[in-house]
């Protein structure tokens, strides 16, 4: 990603979903103007899901994908077919192609999960030159991906979807007056990526800066002494969560502390549940076992906050022998019963779609989930203070 691209967590998803040949990537490619998806009449040749990001005007930045085909056979057909639908975690808008007029009863089954998740559809009738003589039905459009007909209606609807307006969310840029200072601590150890800072910490920057605010970067190392070097007092001191312990002992009472990841709670509606979920902590017995999942697939090196920190933190915390299960990118098991609770990462490489149908899903199975701020915060026994910015979820706690 360039460093002037939109992260791909804040770009609309726009999925394209069919049965095989029934043109998807046909339309991928007619929606786009470029060739980004293999066209053949080979039933099956999209095997993966292909996701580009890229500029849809005049929506702007979107992430497509294109899927395999629902009807896929075979074991390894199941397997594409279970991809496929776990493509609608993170899907904004939802492109049903049929192939021609009628649907399957795939393409019902399809067309009724997307509508229980309450995901925006669009269903296209490929492979229909003349849609003019086909009764319209809302929500319906109609033509060939192939000839280009019908595409301008179909992407003007999607385009439709994608520009009703949503309420604006900040990170930290609400709790900010201009001027206010914020410092963000961020360490560098042999975990930090070389030459750049990670994406929540780019993006909180931005927020502040839109806020009118002024943000001071500075490393856990050098945090006690630069806070006396400030001609004015902090409003809100934001830590990497691994530092949350060492940071909460240097930053004065008065001065508001929490982590990037809690601010990525709040930014992406779990913050309320995360909070509740980290009470599980208390409560490990030996043999449970806890669930850590990351959105990214980043390489793990010694000392890594996900799978070295945090289940040294909590055996710690507990005095139980527990068992620890990682998962990363977009992997998230279908079935949780087997779990005591999940703790995940901040989730700034998932869209909110994503973030909010995995605590949901853990929610419907009964699984307490926090994420890695929260619960290092409980472990640490500052959990209350690092939700001091935030007055409906502070009064959880007391």
């Amino acid at each position: 990603m360039s460093l002037n691209e939109t992260p791909s967590a804040n770009r609309v998803h726009i999925g394209i979903f069919g049965r095989r040949n029934a043109g998807k990537s046909s339309v991928m490619n007619a929606l786009t103007n470029q060739n980004i998806a293999i066209v053949s009449d080979v039933l099956g040749t999209t095997t993966d899901p292909v996701v580009k990001a890229m500029e849809l005007l005049p929506i702007g930045p979107v992430v497509m994908i294109d899927t395999p085909g629902i009807d896929d056979e075979g074991e390894l057909g199941s397997l594409r077919v279970k991809k496929s639908y776990q493509m609608l975690n993170k899907t904004d808008i939802a492109v049903v192609v049929l192939d021609g007029e009628s649907e399957s009863p795939e393409d019902i089954a399809l067309i009724d999960k997307i509508r229980q998740k309450n995901i925006p559809l669009v269903i296209f009738h490929n492979k229909t030159d003349a849609p003019q003589n086909v009764p319209k039905k809302e929500g319906h459009f109609y033509g060939s991906a192939l000839n280009r007909v019908g595409i301008d209606e179909l992407k003007a609807e999607i385009v439709r979807l994608a520009q009703t307006p949503e309420p604006e969310r900040k990170i930290v840029g609400d709790l900010l007056d201009s001027l206010d200072v914020a410092v963000l601590v961020v360490p560098i150890d042999a975990a930090a990526p070389k030459g750049r800072l990670i994406l929540p910490q780019q993006q909180t920057i931005r927020d502040i800066l839109e806020a009118g605010g002024i943000s001071v970067v500075v490393r856990e190392t050098e945090l006690a002494e630069a806070l006396p070097k400030l001609s004015a007092k902090p409003k809100i001191v934001i830590t990497d969560s691994q530092a949350f312990g060492k940071v909460s002992k240097i930053v004065p009472s008065d001065i508001l502390l929490t982590s990037f990841s809690i601010l990525f709670a709040r930014y992406k509606g779990n913050l309320e549940t995360a909070v509740r979920g980290a009470k599980a902590l208390d409560s490990l017995k030996d043999g449970d076992k806890v669930l850590i999942s990351e959105g990214c697939t980043h390489h793990r090196q010694c000392g890594d906050i996900g799978t070295v920190k945090l289940p040294a933190w909590v055996k710690k915390h507990t005095g139980k022998d527990v068992e620890f299960v990682f998962t990363s990118g977009t992997e998230f098991p279908n079935d949780l019963s087997g779990y005591a609770l999940a703790i995940h990462c901040g989730g700034c490489m998932l869209n909110e779609r994503e973030m909010k149908y995995r605590y949901a899903y853990a929610a419907e199975q009964g699984l307490p989930i926090t994420n890695y701020g929260i619960a290092i915060a409980h472990m640490h026994g500052i959990l209350k203070r690092s939700v001091e910015p935030f007055e409906d979820i502070r009064k959880i706690l007391e």
